[in-house]
């Protein structure tokens, strides 16, 4: 799907500018390895190339090389992508890849590779690939790995010719921090100029989870690094930043005072302060599920209106996890209950509440309820995250009990340009009647 904006790397980007935080503020190219075109050929009809596109704003680089080959019996981990079943009870260390000395290499001409063979110095990952408040920054640590090698080194077991994006996720069964890796991937496919969906391989052995049908849907294909028997090159492979560097994540802890608003609107009028990346981000899921995206209009619905009751549910998540969702809002199935009869007397239009019990859909039908709301209620959970794909004209409804006044939603609201609300609770639990009464006002304003 095609961008409505430019990603283009010569525009001049303002540092902490909404483009610098949610579009292509990765401004600064650094090349580790130089294009094989002005060094010369091998026997591979030229050598590798490296380089990495810095931002100053996020401080974090998206890298990209050519002929990169990856060695999956030196990265330690986990195989990954089994079922959940087969690993209950796996230690999260197991799963996370740590790199021996040449799990990566680049193909090196003209006697480079004898000269230095390591890609990346401590003085360039210090500055541009910071571990900052990251735990246990696996890029850096990744391209600490790489070496350059000589062609009679570079031997394979199989090419990939089309580009593929290196992805390593943490908390991958938690959607808010799995959308931070999306929109991570989504801006290293823009930024680096790839003219079509790229394939993907995990960087991690976690097992399978349900948020993987979005990454397959995003992708053209999706592979787990250990899943590969042998050596296994590639034409040109992109390492994604971790999600931790996005602004969705940073927004949590720094200011990104940025307002969303449409890409036409931007086009015709410029303007540091606002942002139409994340709201584009949105239709990109969408489309990604075949649902269509309307860019110049925004109908009304026809016959009233959907209002989405976002639920949490008690559900095995990952290895670690003993199946008990932490409650955040102690009458929940009251308060739905109380909404459900409310709607059914509701004489001034027609409401259709929907039920969202997310743990029991597909993502594509999780997306498809999302997009078809007028209204997005449910107290503070991931499961709230989904309104980055919500159209322009859903309103947000956070019910947030009193241990968990956290900005993620109105933040996600804000940067697409959505309206929000907040109940904010005393302890967690919600009088039915507050509830009411702040949904009936909101729908007023939407003429019902």
């Amino acid at each position: 799907m095609p961008s409505y904006l430019p990603w283009s790397p010569d525009q001049k980007v303002v540092p902490r500018s909404c483009e610098a935080y949610f579009g292509n503020g990765f401004t600064r190219r650094i090349d580790l390895l130089p294009s094989a075109s002005i060094r010369g050929a091998g026997s591979f009809g030229g050598g590798g190339w490296f380089r990495c596109f810095y931002s100053e704003t996020l401080r974090s680089s998206i890298c990209e090389g050519g002929k990169v080959r990856m060695v999956p019996e030196r990265i330690k981990m986990s195989r990954g992508g089994e079922s959940l079943d087969e690993v209950v009870g796996r230690r999260e260390e197991e799963e996370l890849p740590v790199f021996e000395d040449g799990a990566f290499e680049v193909l090196g001409v003209g006697g480079e590779s004898r000269k230095r063979r390591r890609l990346a110095s401590e003085e360039f990952l210090d500055q541009y690939v910071r571990e900052g408040e990251i735990m246990r920054h696996t890029m850096r640590e990744l391209l600490k790995s790489v070496r350059i090698v000589e062609d009679n080194e570079f031997q394979c077991d199989e090419w990939i010719e089309e580009p593929t994006l290196f992805v390593t996720r943490f908390e991958y069964a938690n959607l808010f921090h799995t959308v931070t890796d999306w929109y991570s991937a989504y801006v290293s496919s823009r930024v680096t100029g790839l003219p079509n969906r790229p394939h993907l391989i995990f960087l991690d052995g976690h097992c399978k989870a349900p948020l993987e049908q979005t990454w397959k849907a995003l992708f053209s294909g999706l592979r787990y690094a250990k899943n590969f028997t042998g050596p296994v090159c590639f034409r040109r492979a992109i390492l994604s930043p971790l999600g931790y560097e996005t602004a969705l994540y940073k927004g949590l802890t720094e200011e990104i005072n940025c307002q969303g608003a449409s890409a036409p609107d931007l086009w015709q009028k410029p303007d540091d302060q606002k942002t139409a990346r994340l709201s584009e981000f949105g239709e990109i899921i969408r489309a990604a599920f075949g649902f269509p995206v309307n860019r110049h209009r925004i109908e009304k619905p026809a016959l009233g209106h959907n209002v989405l009751f976002v639920r949490r549910e008690d559900y095995i998540a990952h290895p670690r996890h003993g199946g008990k969702v932490e409650s955040r809002l102690s009458n929940e199935q009251e308060v739905f209950d109380s909404l459900q009869k409310w709607a059914s007397n509701y004489s001034e239009c027609k409401i259709n509440l929907v039920n969202g019990l997310f743990a029991h859909m597909s993502m594509r039908e999780q997306v498809r309820v999302i997009q078809d709301a007028s209204v997005i209620i449910g107290a503070h959970g991931a499961g709230l995250t989904h309104i980055v794909s919500a159209t322009p004209r859903t309103v947000v409804l956070e019910i947030i009990s009193s241990q968990f006044r956290r900005p993620h939603f109105s933040l996600i609201a804000q940067w697409k340009g959505l309206e929000y609300h907040a109940i904010n609770l005393p302890g967690s639990y919600a009088r039915p009647a507050v509830v009411i009464e702040r949904l009936s006002k909101i729908l007023r304003r939407l003429e019902c």
